[in-house]
């Protein structure tokens, strides 16, 4: 089992009810799931630019890859219907509470000039987001086989009500926001 989850069963649930002073357990906010999500532009060009994308995925979150396509035309970028144009995947359970422990506590220190994640990125309903610049950051990925550079959206998606509350579960959790 995770250390993360071990942590939130015996720490962080004291620690919230304290702070918050909920009346039943159940009212303590969890970490729900975590969502990452890669916008792969050069895919449209070149279709092993996507291939390389959901490698580099699968190797990271460990779980299977989704392929996104275009909801719509545009002209402009020239993107069609249909056309795969990213990768995601959602993380739930032992592989959620794997993956956060790896990016909060390996990923995030390697990132050059890190001085903590925004701690604004909250959408008001107790989720956060998260962008990532290079997936070189994460240490299952060998720089030497990767083709090309990318970055990656994370989100977090908790059951908290408030962006407060969700603010103190993943400072509890040892997020590094920023001062």
């Amino acid at each position: 089992m995770s250390r993360l989850k071990d942590l939130y069963k015996d720490e962080i649930v004291d620690a919230m009810i304290k702070k918050f002073g909920y009346k039943n357990i159940m009212e303590v906010p969890k970490l729900d799931k975590i969502v990452v999500n890669m916008g792969v532009g050069e895919a449209k060009e070149n279709a092993k630019a996507l291939e390389g994308a959901v490698a580099d995925m699968e190797l990271i979150t460990g779980q299977k890859v989704v392929t996104t396509k275009a909801r719509n035309s545009v002209a402009n970028f020239k993107i069609r219907e249909g056309m795969a144009i990213g990768c995601k995947t959602t993380l739930r359970g032992d592989k959620m509470y794997e993956f956060a422990d790896r990016l909060i506590n390996l990923a995030l220190p390697r990132v050059r000039d890190f001085r903590g994640v925004n701690p604004n990125a909250f959408d008001g309903r107790g989720n956060y987001a998260l962008g990532i610049k290079e997936q070189l950051i994460f240490p299952e990925v060998e720089y030497d086989k990767v083709d090309k550079v990318r970055g990656m959206d994370i989100i977090f998606v908790t059951t908290a009500k408030t962006d407060e509350e969700a603010r103190e579960l993943l400072r509890l959790f040892n997020m590094p926001f920023a001062k």
